[in-house]
């Protein structure tokens, strides 16, 4: 009760904080750090662990390395609060961490190894309740053996995510276990440096398992749906993922529901772990070049669908007509296709750098017609675009590959405050 209490009570001071100060969480991580952790808890005197997982993993090394520095310059300010961090040893966190103190004061941050062996037993503990579990489901006896584990284990490398994925893959209710199995037995060794080894090979695997009678038409099908999950700049629901692609809800659903042990499908569809967007990507780590997704191809590809759906629906009004892909959906507007398309059609131009000729002319009918109703409807919304800022980016690009179609551009831009 009285944990419950304090509970209670800091988020009663971060709720009151973030209502007087909104704009905080577009502040740099030091500032957050202190506002929305330092000064509250020590307001509330109230003792707290805060746990930052899987650091590894946020969006890119300098956000890693300034998180870091946040805690270095604030930890001390707080005594009664403790922050835990779990991480993978990348050699930047690592020199993050033993950075020279700032403002001469000198701050401790322990670093801590587990060692190898905690981490696999805990794996092999995980395979073995949620296998026992598969084997009682099929009518299984015996299954899996020490020796299957042993295999699944090796596989994981340390990384619960592989066997999170493996339990996922091996769980196909079209599939006996012991046939799924066998795939990944099949499936090489990866030598992928930072612990990925396997997690490249079982992404293969459920891939060429689940598409495996596949035409070319087909694989670029799953290529698009794909790209669209993977290039997104946040989760979206399934249907908004579907009229980005401009496919039918049906088929959609039918290659996601087969790659269920790699995505997440709940109430936004996501990559189960960045890993599966990096190797995706990379020309270097995908081993089938049917499930290659080159950023260069599939962003001009989603920037295209997302002038489509803004041309085809917006109006010089402030309401836009219905889109007839997200009729009966109840989300936030910036999670419809409409609001995805309005937020984020620019970041996914901006990365057109080659041929542009299947844009040009979409491009064109949108800035040619539909810019004021695009406006209108940001401004209806309450969206955080800055249209002005979209559109000083979208000059800067057209400098770069389309001079021809900057004079539209520039003849809508609003002015700058």
């Amino acid at each position: 009760m009285q944990l419950a209490r304090r509970h209670r009570k800091v988020q009663s001071v971060l709720a009151s904080l973030l209502r007087s100060n909104p704009d905080v969480v577009y502040e740099s991580a030091s500032d957050q750090v202190e506002k929305l952790i330092v000064k509250p808890l020590r307001a509330a005197d109230v003792p707290t662990l805060i746990i930052i997982d899987a650091l590894d993993e946020w969006a890119d090394d300098a956000s890693q390395s300034n998180i870091i520095s946040a805690l270095e310059r604030w930890t001390k300010q707080a005594p009664k609060v403790k922050f835990l961090v779990t991480s993978r040893p990348e050699t930047h966190i690592l020199t993050s961490f033993h950075t020279p103190p700032l403002d001469g004061l000198a701050v401790t941050l322990p670093l801590h190894d587990i060692t190898p062996c905690l981490v696999d037993n805990d794996i092999r503990l995980f395979f073995e309740h949620e296998l026992s579990q598969l084997a009682a489901q099929n009518w299984m006896h015996d299954w899996p053996t020490p020796e299957q584990l042993d295999l699944l284990c090796t596989r994981s490398a340390g990384l619960f995510v592989y066997a999170v994925a493996t339990t996922k893959f091996l769980s196909n209710e079209n599939t006996s276990p012991r046939e799924q199995y066998a795939i990944i037995a099949r499936s090489p060794d990866d030598t992928i440096f930072e612990g990925t080894m396997g997690l490249d090979s079982l992404c293969t695997s459920v891939l060429q398992a689940s598409f495996r009678e596949n035409d070319n038409e087909d694989d670029a099908i799953v290529r698009s749906i794909l790209a669209t999950v993977v290039l997104v700049t946040r989760p979206l629901p399934q249907s908004t993922i579907t009229s980005l692609t401009g496919l039918e809800a049906k088929e959609v659903m039918s290659i996601l529901q087969s790659v269920r042990s790699l995505v997440t499908l709940d109430q936004h569809v996501r990559p189960f772990h960045k890993l599966l967007s990096d190797l995706l990507t990379s020309p270097t780590r995908c081993m089938d070049e049917r499930f290659y997704i080159s950023p260069e191809k599939f962003h001009p590809e989603i920037a295209l669908n997302c002038l489509k759906i803004m041309n085809e629906t917006l109006e010089d009004g402030p309401q836009p007509r219905s889109h007839t892909a997200d009729r009966d959906v109840e989300c936030p507007f910036e999670e419809t296709a409409l609001g995805y398309a309005c937020t984020s059609w620019h970041i996914h131009l901006t990365e057109a750098r080659e041929d542009i000729s299947a844009l040009t002319p979409t491009l064109r009918r949108f800035l040619d017609y539909k810019v004021v109703g695009w406006l209108k409807v940001l401004g209806a919304a309450g969206a955080e675009t800055d249209p002005a800022l979209v559109l000083n980016e979208t000059i800067l690009w057209l400098r770069e590959v389309h001079a021809n179609l900057l004079q539209n551009v520039c003849q809508c831009s609003p002015t700058p405050n």
